[in-house]
């Protein structure tokens, strides 16, 4: 192991569970305003997620007031708090980029059945 991937590994956060495209997840975030510390909740399906060492993201999407609001997130960020996994998805593609489209009932991914 060189000393890239050494220090790639110390910066690496295991702490978060594992999800998939679909998966209807929170993910908080801390957001410092000025000298105050708040978490804001950031709840949607995710529709990306891109592998990587230390430069993984994953991509969020939620509809806020009938507008479709989409956000990137690094995996290993130190902004982030926690991710929980709200709802596991069935979806059979590993990019949801058709979400964007639809609108109302259309755009719900069926949540995935646990026997």
């Amino acid at each position: 192991m060189n000393a890239i991937q050494k220090i790639e590994r110390e910066q690496m956060r295991i702490d978060l569970p594992k999800f998939n495209s679909g998966d209807t997840i929170k993910v908080h975030l801390r957001i410092i305003e000025g000298e105050k510390e708040r978490i804001q909740i950031f709840q949607g399906a995710v529709i990306r997620i891109s592998n990587g060492t230390t430069d993984a993201t994953f991509t969020v999407r939620k509809t806020s007031d009938g507008v479709g609001v989409e956000r990137v997130f690094p995996m290993h960020s130190p902004s982030i708090e926690r991710i929980e996994v709200v709802q596991e998805g069935r979806v059979r593609r590993s990019r949801l980029y058709y979400l964007r489209n639809l609108k109302g009932k259309a755009a719900r991914i069926k949540p995935k059945n646990r026997w």
